[in-house]
């Protein structure tokens, strides 16, 4: 499709600009020709603007079910209470050694109470829900709480993480505060809320640098144990002027900035990059109760038939949800795509077969494609370091690096490692100092563990793409490299819709195989079962069978004679992916070193000649 059909990102976007630098050790440094404009010290002081400037508007609303009418805080409300809980969390003697940690989801509470401690130099710690209410262990929920040593610890409601809380007790002094002021045990928060604002606040919020630390973010663990990464004001702050910078229409007066979203706090994603989003803009961020998940989609549907966003942000799986939703209902269709500016995915890779349905969906309802754009970045880049404000011709595409962000990549086999440095990178994770050092090289730049490739070498500018993780692709006997993000993301979308997600192996053998965890909703249709038939009856059934062998065939087909882009088997999953095993993420992300870890039986079931439970070519 033609950069005329795909529309004029113009009035939404700054044009790309990239410089390369060749060096004479082979490697390659990308930079933006554009200088970072200087930020804000801190995020406090968006807060402080907008409740000065716009303080009727709507900053955050959220509702308790789909039926019930959006509660709804203003930029000067929200400032009021912040302040308020600020008193208290002074009066407490918290500090970064005593941060204030939630466990519970998104709601205006958790925001304000975050708020409040960054507001006066404390951190906060949003640690995923996951963790509290879908582990049985609460094994590395207890590993962090420790590492931490809060001082407050916040829960929506005391009875859900009654057993979280249990488990934790031994190993913190921390005031328990829930946002129910009904539970007996706890301090309520609309207590602290209340609190009467000492002038310490405004002393504290005075004595706030780019250098303090704003909170402490885990990683998703989708590459090994989860680390408190340090986020500094400068950070949040610089990645959000870096974004002002490419997203020209959030400049003053081009247009309202509303979001409808789901994307947790306890991920950089939804918090550092969308919440930010909001609060940097004088936006309204609508906090959505659903997620992409059975069961939970329907409440996403019902609040985006309620509240239409400027921007639409999702995860692939959640498009995957919405293009099935927007098929068979027209009315929403015409107002998603008539209203919504663009769509942003992140978390993964979208794939292909889902971009091409989202512009078809389009095409067909308003004449002209929505312009889909990604970004890239870990917890550890705040998220910020490349951000794709340009219209791609396909699914993939990373972008161009960000104004104040430099780009080192470093030939590493037959990939690009790309490492990252610039004000939006974190200084280190919290009392670890050799996993600090060994996230760095000698000239600072952080080893993200990523590759990359150009969408054209000569042309920098017309962006990157996503070449997997380094420590995940491996080599088959032939010495053939298998790039397992590009093959997931191609696997994913040649066994639509029956697979959820694709984990790669074939470590050390001749051929690539797939261990599929199976859209259970959609192979149940496929064999024309009823809602009651159980998984293995599901899953064993010949017109799943079949279809995904033909699936295997469509993607060897695609990919010809190359051993390394297709696989000769694939072996469906009953049990679902594992908080506990750490195979997924609250994101849908899944861990494949994890998976094919803690599932080596299933791989050697796989790998069996006489095994009749995979599914061969």
């Amino acid at each position: 499709m033609t950069a005329t059909a795909r529309g004029d990102a113009s009035s939404l976007f700054a044009m790309p600009k990239t410089v390369a630098e060749h060096r004479a050790d082979g490697s390659i440094v990308l930079r933006s020709p554009e200088r970072l404009r200087e930020g804000a010290r801190c995020i406090g002081d968006w807060l402080e603007q907008w409740a000065r400037q716009t303080p009727d508007a709507i900053f955050l609303a959220e509702r308790g079910s789909v039926e019930a009418p959006w509660t709804t805080v203003s930029y000067a409300q929200a400032l009021r209470q912040v302040r308020a809980a600020a008193s208290w969390i002074l009066a407490q003697g918290l500090s970064a050694q005593r941060p204030v940690v939630i466990l519970s989801d998104n709601s205006i509470d958790h925001a304000l109470l975050a708020l409040a401690a960054q507001h006066v130099g404390v951190p906060s710690a949003a640690i995923s829900p996951a963790y509290s209410l879908m582990s049985r262990d609460f094994d590395k929920l207890k590993s962090m709480i420790a590492l931490l040593e809060p001082g407050a610890i916040y829960v929506s409601a005391t009875k859900p993480f009654a057993a979280a809380l249990a488990a934790i007790k031994p190993r913190h002094r921390a005031q328990i505060i829930s946002g129910n002021a009904d539970d007996v045990d706890a301090l309520a928060f609309r207590a602290i809320a209340a609190t009467t604002e000492t002038p310490d606040v405004a002393k504290a919020f005075a004595t706030v640098t780019p250098d303090t630390i704003a909170k402490f973010l885990f990683t998703s663990g989708s590459t090994g144990t989860p680390k408190a990464v340090i986020n500094s004001q400068r950070m949040l702050t610089s990645s959000q002027e870096a974004k002002a910078q490419t997203w020209t229409f959030l400049a003053p007066g081009r247009g309202d900035l509303v979001i409808l979203d789901w994307l947790p706090w306890s991920h950089t994603f939804g918090a550092n990059h969308n919440f930010n989003l909001v609060l940097r803009n004088g936006g309204s961020l609508y906090i959505d109760g659903g997620k992409p998940a059975p069961g939970l989609f329907a409440t996403s549907l019902a609040n985006l038939k309620s509240v239409m966003p400027t921007v639409y942000f999702n995860v692939p799986r959640g498009f995957d949800m919405l293009i099935a939703a927007l098929r068979s209902d027209e009315d929403l269709r015409r107002r998603f795509f008539a209203e919504v500016k663009f769509a942003f995915y992140a978390g993964a890779a979208l794939p292909q077969n889902l971009w091409d349905a989202l512009e078809q969906l389009s095409v067909e309802t308003v004449g002209r494609p929505l312009p889909m754009v990604s970004a890239w970045g870990s917890t550890e880049t705040s998220p910020l370091a490349t951000d794709c404000h340009f219209l791609a011709e396909r699914s993939g595409n990373i972008g161009v690096p960000i104004p104040g962000t430099e780009l080192k990549l470093v030939a590493s086999g037959d990939k690009l490692e790309v490492r990252v440095r610039g004000p939006n990178v974190t200084p280190g994770y919290w009392k670890a100092p050799e996993l600090t050092k060994q996230a760095f090289d000698e000239e600072g730049f952080y080893l993200i563990g990523d590759a990359v490739k150009f969408a054209d070498a000569e042309r920098p500018e017309r962006g990157l793409f996503f070449d997997g993780r380094v420590a995940e692709d491996f080599k088959l006997n032939s010495g053939t490299w298998v790039s397992v993000g590009t093959l997931r993301v191609a696997g994913i979308a040649a066994l639509a819709p029956l697979a959820q997600d694709v984990v790669v192996t074939g470590h050390g053998g001749d051929e690539v195989r797939f261990l599929v965890f199976p859209n259970i909703a959609a192979c149940r249709a496929q064999a024309g079962l009823a809602e009651a038939a159980g998984v293995s009856d599901v899953l064993a059934h010949d017109q799943v069978r079949t279809a995904i062998a033909q699936g295997l065939a469509r993607l060897k087909q695609q990919q010809g004679a190359n051993s390394s882009g297709h696989a000769t088997r694939a072996l469906l999953l009953a049990e679902p992916p594992s908080v506990d095993g750490g195979e997924i993420t609250d994101k849908g992300y899944i861990n494949q070193r994890a998976v094919l870890t803690r599932r080596a039986d299933a791989v050697a079931r796989l790998n069996d000649d006489a095994s009749g439970e995979w599914i061969g070519l």
